[in-house]
Order: structure tokens, then sequence, then C-alpha cells
């Protein structure tokens, strides 16, 4: 199963078909921004030129009619072309200054535009790769589902459940060690009986569970409520004493008699998935790009940062995100960072559990 799931991480690294579609485009947004910019500049240095000239016009044809003021009559009609130089110095003047003014409005507004348009760019990029995030651990997530349904059926965990005798016991937690070697992504198997208390684990000398009682969890009364043997119960991302601490998704089924889904319930079976190495291995796998400088995370159904590419704030941060009816979107918060997010899509018959993936680019 981890094989599986780097498999899994590795497409994000291979999203590159939109993801660098999207970083064209923004390198030619890039250049256009340039080019406008360059423009903008030129167009400016020339009107200036033009305008220089034009006072220098005004300033000879100024000359021009002191001298012919002085020449008395005989100056007379070399004042009126000295006039006219200066009207036309003036009609120059006046459409140089219109003309800078109507290019640096025009060459602003395009600017502003691109900027616009980059950004827009930007925030669409930063939502595919939210959605592939939260794609990816959910298409993971929905494979612990099957596997929890289906551990449950499995004769010893049947037998054990329904006779916890010490013979029984051995053998289950045989089994779940056998387990536990092939799907290297959970940390321990538990089998419960009805009243809580831990029967057997795959790995007891690791864990010493057994005798330990969990009826108050969240997910153990989820699941000790489930209908049928074709439900399951899932707990909320938490760091778990009973395992050291680790950080732990516990997926849960009921054990019912002769491992029927419509069978009397006898236990409870909870797989712990071993949370925060597979989840740093998906944030940590997207391909944001350097010159982003960003945070990818994934945040439970009330902001709770449960994943952080920088590895800060698990389970102890929360975040703001203004949804406004949304499931997908991005905006710049106070600070003007972009943030990127996209709600949990689910997988096949796996509905998500309300997460988002989230990405946090504080580069413009």
């Amino acid at each position: 199963m981890s094989v599986a799931l780097r498999s899994q991480t590795a497409t994000i690294a291979k999203q590159p078909t939109n993801a660098a579609a999207t970083e064209d485009e923004a390198d030619v947004s890039a250049l256009i921004a340039r080019l406008t910019a360059e423009v903008n500049q030129v167009a400016c240095e020339k009107t200036k030129s033009i305008q220089k000239i034009t006072n220098q016009m005004k300033m000879l044809a100024l000359n021009a009619l002191i001298e012919s003021s002085r020449a008395g009559a005989q100056g007379a009609g070399f004042a009126v072309v000295a006039q006219e130089v200066r009207n036309v110095g003036q009609q120059v003047e006046t459409i140089a200054r219109e003309l800078e003014s109507q290019l640096t409005n025009r060459t602003g507004n395009l600017m502003n535009s691109i900027a616009q348009m980059a950004d827009r760019s930007r925030g669409e990029r930063m939502v595919d790769l939210s959605l592939n995030a939260i794609e990816l651990i959910d298409r993971n997530l929905y494979e612990r589902t099957c596997d929890v349904r289906w551990w449950a059926t499995d004769s010893a965990v049947v037998d054990c459940a329904a006779s916890p005798q010490a013979a029984a016991v051995s053998h289950v937690s045989e089994r779940m060690a056998v387990i536990l070697g092939a799907y290297t992504v959970y940390l321990d198997l538990w089998l419960c009986d009805l009243d809580g208390h831990v029967l057997a684990n795959g790995r007891a000398d690791r864990f010493g569970v057994v005798g330990q009682n969990v009826a108050a969890t969240k997910w153990f009364r989820a699941a000790r409520a489930l209908r049928s043997g074709d439900d399951y119960a899932v707990g909320d991302v938490e760091c778990q004493p009973l395992l050291g601490n680790a950080q732990v998704v516990t997926y849960c089924a009921s054990v019912r008699e002769g491992g029927k889904a419509n069978g009397k319930p006898t236990g409870v079976l909870a797989i712990h998935f071993d949370w925060e190495p597979q989840a740093r291995a998906i944030v940590q796998g997207v391909r944001v790009g350097a010159a982003d400088k960003a945070r990818v995370l994934l945040v439970d159904s009330n902001f709770r940062v449960i994943a952080a590419s920088d590895g800060q704030g698990l389970l102890t941060e929360r975040i703001s995100l203004p949804l406004e009816g949304r499931r997908s979107g991005f905006h710049q918060d106070r600070s003007g960072a972009m943030v990127a997010f996209h709600a949990t899509p689910g997988y096949e018959t796996y509905r998500g559990l309300g997460w988002f993936g989230v990405i946090q680019a504080t580069a413009g």
C-alpha cells in the first residue's frame, strides 16, 4: 500500500499538462506586461522630447517678436510669422500633452488588466493544485473504508469477537500482524468488544493496548451505532495516546455474526491509518513552483490544519476561509497573500469528510 501511495503521490508531480499550460500563459502575460511597460516608457520619453522642442520654438518665437518690435514698421511682417510660429508651438505642446495623457492612461489600464489576468490565471492554477491534493487523499482514504469493512468479515476477527477465548485472541492477533506486514500505511489494528475493551491488536509487541477501554472515543461511538456491516465510521485526525501520540485517522466497521452484513453486531474493528507521513508526502509532492513561495495545506471541516508542506501548525492552527457558499476559489488575505482552496470531491462511495485542499502563496 505504501508503494501505491507513492505512485498516487507521484501523479501530482505529473499534473504538469494543465499546470505547464498555465505557466506558459503566465510567461506570455509577463512578456506582454513588460512590453507594455516599455511602450509606456518610450511614449513618455518621446512626448517629453516633443515638449522640450516646442518650448524651444516658443522661446525662439518670443525672441523674434521682441526683435520685430524693435524694428518698428519694418519688422511688422516678421512679427506675424513669429506669432504663427508661437501658435504652432503651442498647438504642438497641447497635442504632446494630450498624447502623453492618453497613452499613459491606456497603457496603465492595459498593465492593470494584464496584472489581473495573471493573478486570475495564477489563482486558478492554485485551485487546481488544491483539488489535486485533496482528491489524492480522498482516493487514498477510500481504500481505508474498503479495508476495514473487508477485514471485519475475516473469520478470525468474527470468531474472536463472538468468543474472545485465549486461542481466538492469539489467532486474530497473528492474522492482524500479517495484514500490517503487507499494509504499511497502518500503525495498528484493534479488535474491540461492544463495551469498548480492546480484545486484540496486530502489534502487541509495540503497543500494549489489550484491555484498554476506548468506549468514550468519537470513532468507537460512531462504530457502535452502525446499522450494517456495509457501513463504516471514521474519527478526526488526532494524536492517539495509546499509539505513542502518533497522528492517526481511525476507520471502523462493526463485526457481525457469521461475517454477514445484517448479522448481529458482536464487536468493532478499528484500523489506525498512519496519518502524518502519508499526508506529508501528499502536500510536499504538490509542485507549486519555487517562485510562488507557497504553503500547501489540508484542513478539516473546522479549518484546522491537518497537514502542511512546511510541517507547521499541525492539529493546532486554524485558518480563515471565506467560502461564501463556494466549494472552490481564491482570494487575497489581509497580508496580500493569495489563498486558493478546493473542497473534498469524494471518491467512489467515499463522500469525504468536508476537508479542503488549501494553498497559501505569498509571492506576487
